[in-house]
């Protein structure tokens, strides 16, 4: 099976030059900026003086040298110092820095003043210098005489290393410059400000970059790594911006020893701010943090003193006195990243090894022991291999599982056990989500390859992948490819494939994929069900949902496993993917170095992996473990689903079950995901949500965002149409983080899309630009035809919301194509009301009808109770052969649509709307009052706003005026008040004006009885004209 080409190297290099090149401002620090932008920009409500904290490397100069060129822009005056202690030239070395640019000024001061500035700058010149009294009263006069031409920023970097004379002198500025146009901006090491600060000067603390900002700017550096080593770094640097830098340049990590010279590894630039501190430490302490930094974040100090052979805990305390790490409860913690790297790469290469030895005896998990071993082991060790694979399923972390078992299948001496290891690696990094991680593993797969269950396996998971990123057919190419060895592997495994193929189906939307998965699933029913899976390879601990062992090798939209992209080579990378655990390579017959020793002992380790290893068949590897009935059922049907939808309507899954039935007969992710993939695929997802949330929420937890991405997009979708708007944001929200730090475009064109139409359902559009240009751009929308039925409806709506009933029908109007067709078969239709809605609004019911005939015609004699609703909806709206209030009435009329509050009040709108043109005013006026309640119990402000302008045009008791409202509040009462209004939450409201969520709604519910309401909703209808 072919791998083509990722997108251009050429061209993602060209794109990271220029992003390298263009100005910008720093990556995830837009609220910090915004707060020191109203300080130097002396905007109301800012301060005089604001202090930036935070540790080494977290950004502080940065964003001074920010604050410095905006303001310079603006033609304020920026004066600049940098505290150095190790500055021996003069005591006022920062004073000197600080008036270089304005020399020329001190002609003009007093005499007095003027001589003193100059006996402070030349102290050489003079036998005895002013005293700081004096300079302090011409420092003050001078920016006195400055601001009063032109307004002053006074920056000083790194005030802690200030002479205190200096200091002093800053703070009387504050102190007596506070009528005059004079702003200090500081910045300090820690989290508490330097002794002596007055009262007015306002602290800023800088915390870790997010996720994803963290993740864009390590993308930016020019040694940016990627696949596995991509995602240690981030875990490593914690979003400390300087350690990304530095642990970027391709710095060993702890968990890997120096070359097989023995030689240490290259230190950090950087490895001065700690190497001082670590050489002054005793020789037993730094041997103590060697052993800290090699067991990695949440190991036990137990733990690390039964490797260490000492009970005395003493031997921390010079670390913590020189603030290197931090005992808490019975965890060690380095107190910077890039700490735990400098104390792990000062030592030789053998002590690193002895260290991992060490506490291979000393850990009580077996994951860490296993870990352990094979970082302390340089060459090919099936033992070492064996017992890491079979730890590799306990870390219930899908992170931990792929690194164990790509690191067991580079410890392999056989090719075969390599490859089936390797195959198992593609489907656990496949879990991750990381594309370029698939990739690196599925390139050195196929070199060793040549079993058809491993091949399908390893297939599903890269098509799954492809997938996710945005390559539709190539993703399903690759299985019609694989699916030449069905016969081979079973039907079990060729089921999970067949479903990997479905969900690619739906996210393509394309004809031929949906005709070719018929073929396909016929092919899938044909294979032998005779090959069993050998329960010995059921472990505990695993990634499923169920905390069982999921490696099925494809979950698609159906939630099958499977895995991305085209092979990628890294530069990095050894030929063979064998590597020594501590970053040498080494080859079978290496010889071991000076320090180094093959790790002895490992006897102790060994497991059952070892024993029945050469008894594995090859078709008992990652697709061996579908054999279930109950699995096959589910995978079958949710292909059936996608192929005559028809046919799976009335249950979920099709499995025969009641309506609403529990799940709890399907224990296993890939089932449960089947079923509730192919209930969402019916519109029955909502029945199945309690399913749906905790089985997202535990893969949330073993961090498989891989498998994950199949299903966040219809859960969320699940969550906006039942009304849940608030968890449909924060899911939203926390799903983009993670589309955006493992690089999957066309799943966060999706959730922006997703984003957008949750805005406008809450009328909070947002100004133009509504997407990011450069994440639409790498997503192909002809082959990704769900993510564009996502976006038509997205902006449709948001013109709804707007007012632009124009552009709606544009929008909406391509949900279908010429001949009204939906370029969607499952979320076109599902945009059919909507599309009415426009199409009444701008005159064009008659082109509106034959689309409708084509989406009621498709959807056959049963639709789902939301289509139905739908359906009729639409028609009562545009179609001029019908009665519009019978389709009214039939699409309220069935209690179950309450299950989708929002299009049910959006019927009662247009209802209204109709009956108040009938002259039917009363029976309108209940209409819109009950549509106006559930808006406003959902949050949905759009169609709120809406039903109020309809009720006060039916004649109902108008909005009090609101005029002069606002003015009897506070200016923050205001903006608070403005921002609710808007619908954000107390915590977004609380980001933006640096308060907390529990201030912002003691203020909301100190002024509700002043404006006269009762609720926050009822803020958008009473400011609305404003």
């Amino acid at each position: 099976m072919t791998v083509h080409p990722s997108p251009s190297a050429a061209g993602e290099e060209a794109a990271r030059r220029s992003r390298r090149t263009a100005p910008s401002r720093p990556l995830g620090r837009d609220g910090e900026i915004e707060r020191i932008l109203r300080c130097v920009a002396r905007q109301p409500g800012g301060c005089q003086a604001l202090l930036l904290l935070g540790e080494e490397g977290i950004g502080r100069t940065t964003l001074l040298h920010h604050a410095r060129e905006l303001a310079a822009g603006d033609g304020t005056l920026v004066l600049s110092a940098q505290g150095w202690a190790a500055d021996g030239r003069h005591a006022r070395a920062c004073l000197q820095q600080l008036l270089v640019p304005v020399l020329g000024e001190l002609p003009g001061l007093s005499a007095v003043h003027g001589q003193v500035l100059s006996a402070a700058l030349n102290p050489a010149s003079h036998d005895e210098g002013p005293d700081d009294g004096q300079v302090q009263s011409a420092l003050l006069a001078l920016l006195d005489r400055l601001a009063a031409s032109r307004p002053v920023l006074v920056c000083v970097d790194d005030i802690h290393a200030c002479d205190r004379a200096f200091l002093d002198a800053l703070c009387a500025g504050i102190r007596f410059l506070t009528s005059r146009p004079v702003r200090l901006l500081l910045t300090a090491r820690g989290d508490a400000p330097p002794p002596g600060l007055p009262p007015g000067v306002e602290t800023l603390h800088l915390g870790p970059l997010n996720a994803p900002s963290a993740a864009a700017l390590l993308d930016l550096q020019p040694t940016a790594p990627s696949g596995r080593r991509r995602l240690e770094i981030l875990e490593e640097a914690e979003g400390n911006p300087l350690a990304l830098v530095e642990l970027s340049r391709r710095v060993p990590s702890p968990s890997r020893a120096a070359g097989a010279d023995g030689a240490p590894p290259r230190r950090p630039l950087t490895a001065h701010a700690f190497a001082a501190r670590l050489d002054a430490l005793p020789p037993e302490t730094g041997r103590a943090l060697l052993y800290a930094a090699a067991a990695g974040p949440g190991e036990s100090v137990a733990a690390l003193m039964a490797a260490l052979d000492t009970d005395d805990l003493a031997v921390w305390a010079p670390a913590e006195a020189a603030g290197l790490v931090s005992l808490m409860e019975d965890r060690l913690v380095f107190r910077h990243p890039l700490a735990r790297s400098a104390a792990f790469s000062r030592h030789m290469a053998g002590e690193r090894q002895q260290a991992h030895l060490d506490l291979a005896e000393a850990v009580a998990r077996p994951e860490s022991r296993a870990r352990h071993l094979a970082d302390a082991t340089l060459r090919t060790d099936e033992s070492v291999a064996a017992v890491l694979e079979d730890s590799a399923w306990r870390h219930g972390d899908a992170v931990g599982t792929a690194r164990a078992l790509e690191q067991a299948a580079r410890l392999s001496p056989q090719q075969r056990e390599r490859a089936r290891r390797l195959a198992e690696a593609v489907v656990a990094a496949h879990a991750v989500g990381d594309p370029g991680w698939v990739r690196d593993l599925y390139g050195r797969f196929v070199r060793d390859s040549g079993d058809p269950a491993l091949d399908c396996a390893a297939a599903g998971a890269l098509a799954s992948m492809l997938s996710l990123e945005f390559a539709q057919r190539e993703a399903f190419d690759l299985l019609v490819d694989a699916s030449k060895h069905f016969p081979a592997v079973g039907r079990a495994a060729a089921l999970a494939l067949t479903a990997v193929a479905a969900g690619i189906a739906v996210q393509s939307g394309l004809p031929e994929h949906r005709t070719a998965l018929s073929a396909l699933l016929d092919r899938a029913r044909e294979a032998d069900d005779g090959l069993e899976a050998d329960d010995g390879l059921e472990a505990d601990g695993g990634l499923g949902a169920d905390g069982g062992r999921e490696a099925d090798g494809a979950q698609g939209t159906d939630g099958s496993q499977g895995a991305a992209g085209a092979q990628e080579a890294d530069e990095s990378q050894e030929a063979d993917g064998v590597q020594g655990a501590d970053g040498a390579r080494e080859s079978d017959g290496a010889r071991e170095s000076d320090g180094v020793r093959q790790a002895d002992g490992v006897d102790r380790f060994r497991s059952r992996s070892q024993v029945r290893a050469g008894a594995r068949g090859s078709v008992d590897g990652p697709l061996g473990r579908l054999g279930r009935v109950d699995i096959q059922q589910a995978l079958d049907a949710l292909v059936t689903s996608v192929v005559r939808p028809q046919a799976a309507t009335g249950s979920p899954a099709g499995l025969g079950r009641p309506h609403g039935a529990p799940l709890n007969g399907l224990d296993t992710s890939a089932c449960r995901m089947a079923v509730l993939s192919s209930a969402y695929l019916t519109d029955e997802a909502d029945v199945s949500l309690g399913q749906f949330r905790e089985t997202d929420a535990q893969l949330r937890t073993a961090r498989a965002f891989g498998i994950r991405g199949w299903t966040v997009l219809a859960l969320a979708d699940t969550l906006v149409s039942i009304g849940w708007f608030t968890e449909a944001e924060a899911l939203i929200e926390e799903a983009a983080a993670e589309a955006a730090v493992l690089r999957l475009p066309r799943l966060r064109a999706d959730l922006q899309a997703q984003t957008l139409a949750l805005q406008a359902l809450r009328g909070t559009v947002p100004p133009e630009p509504w997407l990011t240009p450069s994440v639409w751009r790498a997503v192909c929308l002809d082959e990704n035809r769900a993510t564009h039925a996502r976006l038509l409806r997205a902006r449709g709506l948001a013109s709804i919301a707007l007012g632009d009933w124009d552009g709606a029908w544009r929008h909406l109007r391509e949900l279908f194509t010429a001949d009204g067709s939906p370029s969607h078969p499952v979320l076109s239709p599902r945009g059919i009301a909507e599309l009415a809605v426009a199409a009444q609004r701008t005159g064009r019911a008659a082109e509106a009808v034959p689309i409708l005939a084509r989406v009621r015609a498709e959807q056959g004699d049963r639709p789902s109770t939301r289509m139905t609703l739908l359906l009729h909806h639409a028609t009562a709206l545009v179609d001029p052969d019908e009665d519009a209030e019978q389709h009214f009435h039939l699409a309220l009329v069935n209690h179950e649509a309450d299950r989708w509050p929002w299009e049910r009040a959006h019927v009662r709108l247009n209802y209204g709307i109709w009956l108040r043109r009938c002259r039917r005013t009363r029976e309108a006026r209940q209409q819109l009052t009950s549509a106006g309640e559930t808006a406003e119990r959902l949050g949905a402000g759009a169609l709120a706003a809406a039903a109020a302008r309809e009720l006060r045009a039916s004649g109902a008791a108008p909005t009090p005026d609101t005029s002069g409202l606002l003015e009897q509040l506070t200016a923050q009462q205001r903006q608070i008040v403005l921002l609710a209004a808007r619908g954000l939450s107390n915590r977004e409201i609380g980001e933006q004006l640096f308060l907390s969520p529990r201030t912002v709604g003691s203020h909301l519910y100190n002024v509700y009885p002043k404006l006269g309401v009762s609720r926050r909703q009822q803020l958008r209808d009473l400011l609305q004209d404003r």
